[in-house]
């Protein structure tokens, strides 16, 4: 049996996406910028996507910015955001617990002369509202809150967190990564107070290497991509078509049924920490407290102790079960989790920490298969442990 438990890191693309994506390249290939019909074929799965990705989020088309994924939008984000509003300010606010294609450009922001707040969060990642009130200032131009924590998956209170930035200065501008969380919730950016918010295809059965920028009407941003022009001159280059058209196919299927479709991943995440918690030296992470349902569907974060997480990793490879030991982005530098630092977990559980994530398509023989493999792999690899 397999079971495949790593899908935030990635999904499996729908056979709608798979068959769509094929169409372009087999019959539509043609360039979208092209003035004859070839272009216009490939255009129109373009606009096609635009609409239902519009559509899914309440907002006008010409919000809608396709780039390379989800790390694209987030520089694009922060970069284009910061350097088009720094007569007003350089002042950027973020949380520690962010992804590191937020993190690291306002890193790259630091070095360019911005000053960026980094806010503590709570033992359940949630961030810290009153910390958050005191640092925005009238130089503030943006802050960046995540909407899905991808290792512990902490839901943010995003709405309070965006009246919160309009009230004490209405200039600030409010980013929100929304890859771990489009796709699970259905997120009305302008209803919420958002201004721009980040979406990436493969985290909801779509492609990789396509993702979405949403920017609010108005907004001052500058493109950080400069070539022929595409899209109104904020994404140059021409457009991704087979993942675009494989975006778009990939919305409409996955907010059919979606009430449904969530439902089954909570009783998915219910049920494998309900069992996970019996076994001996096992600590769930973000749920101290607070109801299971309040937190993301798909994302359980789990410490075990004794035993190195890339150990404990390659022993459920062994047996087809697949998982992360921390944000795939990471992977392949391991290093300590500034998320799982940031909640509080002891240190020395902060090696020792899995995360399992769900998909849709995920069955509850695929978790009872995991689960059961636990129980048989930690006592025989912790009999190896490290004194």
């Amino acid at each position: 049996m397999e079971a495949y438990l790593d899908n935030a890191s990635t999904t499996r693309p729908l056979e709608s996406v798979q068959k769509i994506m094929k169409e372009t390249l087999d019959v539509c290939y043609g360039n979208p910028s092209s003035m004859h019909n070839k272009g216009f074929e490939a255009e129109k799965y373009v606009k096609r996507a635009k609409e239902i990705v519009a559509a899914s989020l309440k907002a006008e088309e010409k919000e809608i910015i396709f780039t390379s994924g989800g790390t694209e939008s987030n520089n694009m984000a922060l970069i284009g955001t910061a350097v088009a509003n720094k007569r007003q300010g350089k002042h950027l606010i973020t949380t520690k617990i962010e992804h590191a294609s937020v993190h690291n450009p306002l890193i790259f922001l630091e070095e360019q002369g911005y000053e960026v707040t980094y806010l503590s969060v709570d033992k359940n990642g949630y961030v810290d509202m009153k910390q958050l009130e005191e640092a925005i200032r009238p130089d503030t131009t943006l802050v960046s809150v995540m909407y899905v924590n991808n290792e512990i998956g902490t839901l943010e209170k995003i709405g309070d967190i965006a009246k919160l930035i309009k009230a004490k200065n209405p200039k600030t501008l409010f980013h929100v990564d929304a890859i771990q969380g489009y796709g699970k919730y259905k997120i009305y950016p302008k209803k919420l107070g958002v201004d721009l918010l980040s979406i990436s295809g493969h985290k909801l059965h779509g492609p990789k290497g396509v993702g979405v920028l949403f920017v609010r009407d108005k907004v001052k941003i500058q493109p950080i991509i400069h070539g022929g022009g595409q899209q109104n001159n904020m994404r140059s280059g021409t457009e991704n078509v087979p993942g675009i058209a494989g975006l778009g196919a990939a919305v409409s299927e996955i907010y059919t049924d979606h009430t449904k479709k969530i439902e089954h991943l909570y009783e998915l995440k219910e049920h494998f920490i309900e069992e996970v918690q019996k076994i001996d030296g096992v600590c769930v992470n973000g749920v101290t407290d607070i109801p299971i349902r309040e937190t993301a569907p798909h994302v359980v974060s789990v410490s075990f102790e004794g035993i190195r997480a890339e150990v404990l990793l390659h022993a459920l490879e062994e047996k087809n079960i697949y998982v992360s030991s921390g944000s795939a982005c990471a992977s392949n530098h391991p290093q300590l989790s500034g998320t799982l630092q940031a909640i509080g977990v002891k240190r020395e559980l902060l090696d020792s920490t899995i995360r399992f994530s769900f998909s849709v398509s995920t069955t509850m023989e695929e978790i009872d298969y995991a689960l059961d493999t636990l129980k048989e792999l930690l006592p025989v690899l912790r009999k190896f442990r490290r004194y």
